[in-house]
């Protein structure tokens, strides 16, 4: 795999590619005689399973008929944030509608992705934009909406006799341990060697472990945020003591997502931190597996503040229009089609985007009912747009990555040199030292 800093150079690379051939795009010839979008256009997701399951086939056909002249060719992509990364390199290599890479900074946007709107013509029909926009300016939708916890298998816990869900990291350890003890279940479920699970999914809960939208903010400007206390040392600090007290699965470097999903449902793991995406994913790996759906549960990262638990709800992947494709017109559509009138958002068991659609999905219930306190990022401020993944690349804590958090699993396994102390100790030199350099 390329390093995050050779990705971040072609990135930059891209972008000026990118500036270059924009103004000769093609814009024109994607509409019809009668003025209705036409044309070819392919469309990137990180989506495989729908890609196999029909889903995708389903939706071109329901989209073709309202738009019958265009032709929709979809690309799953397994190892989609690398791959996509890269294809970023050419003008017209990342199809005509895509999912944006996380690597990709928001201040970057205009380079790689046509504008949809302003934050003021298109906030009264949209949710999870104005942290994405730039200048005013949306370039990207997100496909749904997700908070961010715990999956949980409910029938594996009640057998170990945990009785309340933690709300704090010690109580998740002892949960995990009473599993151990008492079960045949893998407690915890690193996916060390997919990767992916271990990079986002993670950083999505500094926010609501902070307590509040700003987390992320100020997270590109403190220099030592693996300090006691602080969201990041939460986080990580638990993933480390987990790992460091044999609670997950005994060899990092051979599990699987796929084969995850069947052992999750079948009581093999009991724990996983994800979105609230995945419930619909697990529960669909149960019904297969003969399995309860029932028994997926999420709940909030175990943390909280003066006893009140937080979550950050935010969008999902975000939706974007290749700035050099030749049927943009065609992309259009089929984006707002995806967000408006699919039923991706409510199969995935995320808060629609489209605020047409108001009811939450029911995987969401429980946290509702333990008073857990939902919220959205704050905007960046003016200026600073793209500013933490900026920081993470100079730094190379890759904090939207994987490479780091799998370091630290090989730390806390004795696999590779140092302690928790030690490795957050160098975690904050470098951040602080970038932050000094972009501050």
């Amino acid at each position: 795999m390329a390093s995050r800093k050779a990705m971040a150079g072609l990135v930059a690379v891209a972008a000026t590619t990118a500036l270059l051939l924009s103004s000769c795009s093609a814009g024109g010839g994607d509409t019809n005689s009668d003025g209705e979008p036409s044309g070819e256009i392919t469309f990137l997701t990180n989506r495989t399973d729908l890609e196999k399951d029909g889903t995708f086939e389903r939706y071109t056909e329901e989209f073709n008929e309202t738009y019958p002249d265009v032709t929709v060719n979809v690309e799953a992509i397994t190892n989609y944030e690398d791959d996509v990364r890269t294809r970023m390199s050419t003008p017209n290599g990342y199809g005509d509608v895509l999912l944006v890479p996380d690597a990709v900074g928001v201040d970057q946007f205009p380079d790689f992705f046509e504008p949809l709107g302003s934050i003021d013509d298109l906030s009264a029909d949209y949710r999870f934009i104005a942290d994405k926009a730039l200048d005013g300016q949306v370039y990207a939708l997100a496909i749904g909406g997700t908070t961010f916890g715990v999956l949980y298998n409910k029938a594996v816990w009640d057998e170990a006799g945990v009785a309340e869900i933690p709300t704090s990291p010690e109580e998740f350890l002892d949960a995990l341990q009473q599993i151990k003890d008492d079960t045949d279940a893998t407690p915890y479920y690193t996916n060390y060697k997919d990767g992916w699970p271990l990079a986002g999914q993670w950083t999505d809960n500094f926010a609501g472990t902070g307590g509040n939208g700003d987390v992320e903010n100020t997270l590109a400007e403190t220099p030592e945020p693996w300090t006691e206390g602080e969201p990041a040392e939460i986080v990580d600090g638990l993933l480390f003591d987990i790992v460091k007290q044999g609670l997950n699965e005994a060899d990092p470097l051979t599990t699987n997502w796929e084969q995850s999903k069947d052992d999750f449902a079948t009581g093999k793991i009991a724990s996983m931190v994800l979105g609230s995406w995945s419930v619909s994913q697990f529960q669909e790996a149960a019904t297969k597996a003969g399995a309860d759906p029932a028994d997926v549960g999420f709940m909030a990262f175990p943390s909280n503040i003066d006893g009140q638990q937080f979550a950050k709800i935010g969008g999902d992947r975000r939706l974007a229009i290749n700035v050099n494709s030749e049927n943009k017109a065609a992309a259009k559509a089929w984006l707002e089609f995806l967000v408006n009138d699919s039923d991706f958002a409510a199969i995935s068991g995320m808060i629609s985007s489209s605020k047409k659609i108001e009811e939450l999905p029911e995987n969401l219930a429980a946290l509702q009912e333990a008073n857990v306190e939902f919220f959205e990022n704050e905007r960046a401020p003016e200026g600073k747009e793209g500013l933490l993944n900026k920081v993470a690349d100079a730094s190379q804590v890759d904090v939207w990555g994987n490479l780091y958090r799998m370091r630290l699993v090989d730390i806390a396994r004795g696999q590779a040199a140092g302690d928790k102390a030690s490795f957050f100790a160098e975690l904050n030199s470098t951040w602080s030292a970038a932050v000094d350099q972009l501050g």
